[in-house]
């Protein structure tokens, strides 16, 4: 007994009504969960739209989905993706940063245009624009907290310069007096010979502070950069000099290769004295067991590379993108501030330099510093 064909177009339309309604709710749950509160995280939000994109399709019994976005792999459970596929691109502006793919996992009845409707294939590329909203709203968030983290670092970094800068003119004064006054006392030849001898401590302990008042200064930008012909080696043989003695404490084997036709180069010698210290002490403090330290110089072009390697605790990949910013540390309380590496890469970059790092953790870390030979102004420092 046939069907007559009132019925059958009644059936037809019937059917293709109920694939509308799933493709329109399946739209909007998409929407919904793209206005969901901030604090969801992306992860969440894909998957949940990972789970709702197979009861769109027609046959949701036997439908899977997975999200390639970015880095991140997202799918139903027990994704295989060996069926019959359909697949969108995720694009942001004009470059594709992942794809949706819907796959059957049995064989149905394909419908004339193929196993996929048509409407289907309009409702994959809606979906995949509706991701891509939500890709680049949390990229956008991302950026924004980005620059504001660097406005309060930025922030932070100006009031310990003025406080700095005040701490070390207010020091100035009196130190100036102490030296003044013993240097003159101990010109008496009629004092005792132990007596000249405390006058001449208190006369180096205070150069010694006057020193730490120029480095604040220096820090606070106080003092104009000074440039000069500098011998890079040199620098590099008086900072060993003044650790020398720590690294034979903690177990640390000095290992030096230092070119010897070195050219000399203008920078600010103090600035660079200043990257020198921050470098090796941060070596240092990475093998408290004991280790290797090993420096290393060349001339590559019109520049010459300095290195600092240790063989110490090492970094993680995550750790790496933030050590140059100012206050990041991975140190207690007691032993860093997070502004050595933030100030090291300033002064760098108004030498017109480059800073770059390798590490690994447990594996030692290297930094690489480049500097041109031939540099005829430095830049304001960038912190």
């Amino acid at each position: 007994m046939s069907i007559p064909k009132e019925k059958q177009d009644d059936t037809k339309t019937k059917a293709a009504l109920q694939e509308r309604v799933k493709e329109l709710t399946c739209l909007y749950e998409v929407a919904r969960l793209a206005t969901k509160k901030e604090n969801e995280s992306l992860a969440n939000i894909l998957q949940n739209i990972a789970n709702i994109i197979p009861s769109a399709w027609q046959y949701p019994e036997i439908t899977e989905c997975r999200l390639l976005v970015n880095s991140q792999k997202i799918s139903t459970n027990n994704y295989v993706g060996t069926g019959k596929k359909q697949v969108a691109e995720i694009i942001i502006g004009k470059e594709a940063c992942g794809t949706i793919e819907v796959t059957y996992k049995e064989k149905r009845k394909e419908a004339f245009e193929g196993p996929f409707l048509k409407e289907e294939r309009h409702l994959i590329d809606a979906v995949a624009v509706e991701i891509s909203n939500i890709v680049e709203r949390f990229k956008a968030q991302e950026e924004r907290e980005r620059l504001d983290e660097q406005l309060r670092h930025a922030d932070r970094l100006a009031t310990i310069g003025q406080l700095a800068a005040g701490v070390a003119h207010e020091l100035n004064e009196p130190l100036g007096n102490i030296l003044g006054f013993a240097q003159l006392a101990s010109k008496n030849e009629t004092l005792p010979k132990e007596t000249v001898t405390d006058l001449q401590k208190i006369i180096v302990a205070s150069l010694h502070a006057r020193k730490i008042v120029s480095k604040l200064n220096l820090f606070a930008r106080q003092m104009p950069s000074k440039f000069e012909k500098v011998s890079l080696n040199e620098l590099i043989e008086d900072n060993l000099f003044f650790i020398s003695t720590r690294c034979s404490k903690l177990g640390i084997q000095i290992n030096k290769n230092l070119a010897a036709d070195l050219p000399i180069i203008s920078a600010d010698s103090g600035q660079i004295i200043q990257v020198l210290t921050n470098l090796t002490v941060n070596a240092l403090q990475a093998m408290p067991d004991g280790g290797i330290l090993t420096i290393s110089t060349k001339t590559m072009k019109n520049n010459v590379i300095l290195s600092i390697e240790d063989t110490g605790t090492g970094m993680s990949e995550s750790i790496i993108k933030q050590i140059f910013i100012p206050f990041y540390t991975t140190k207690d309380v007691d032993e860093g501030t997070g502004l050595g590496l933030s100030v090291v890469d300033g002064i760098i970059k108004s030498h017109s330099g480059s800073i770059t790092v390798s590490s690994n953790a447990d594996e030692g870390s290297k930094f690489t510093v480049t500097l041109p030979i031939n540099n005829t102004k430095i830049q304001p420092l960038q912190i």
